[in-house]
């Protein structure tokens, strides 16, 4: 499989790492739109995107989320973040790997179109 984020979790490319444990990474986004973005994506490549979620495998995308809380803390974030997945083209997903970004360090506007 050809996909870069499987790439940076075996190594192969380098990475920022904000967190890291059995299941997920989080590491610094390569192309930053806030003063804070961090991209947290599951090690194991099993959905592309949110279209793929299911009861059976909704475990991981819990998981992520209970998560997200001490990443924010870890960066700083104590006055609020975004959380943003982008699925399939017109949603303008580049990687398909599910993932999400966390956003935050400034005052975000409301309007995210």
């Amino acid at each position: 499989m050809d996909c870069i984020f499987c790439k940076i979790i075996n190594g192969d490319i380098p990475s920022t790492k904000v967190y890291e444990d059995d299941k997920i990474l989080a590491f610094e986004d390569i192309n930053p739109c806030a003063p804070v973005h961090v991209v947290i994506i599951p090690k194991d490549h099993l959905l592309t995107c949110a279209d793929d979620i299911t009861e059976e495998n909704s475990g991981i995308i819990a998981y992520i989320f209970s998560k997200i809380p001490e990443i924010a803390r870890i960066k700083g974030l104590t006055n609020g973040y975004r959380i943003v997945n982008n699925c399939g083209e017109d949603g303008a997903q580049t990687v398909r790997h599910i993932h999400f970004h966390l956003v935050g360090g400034t005052k975000l506007t409301e309007k995210i179109c």
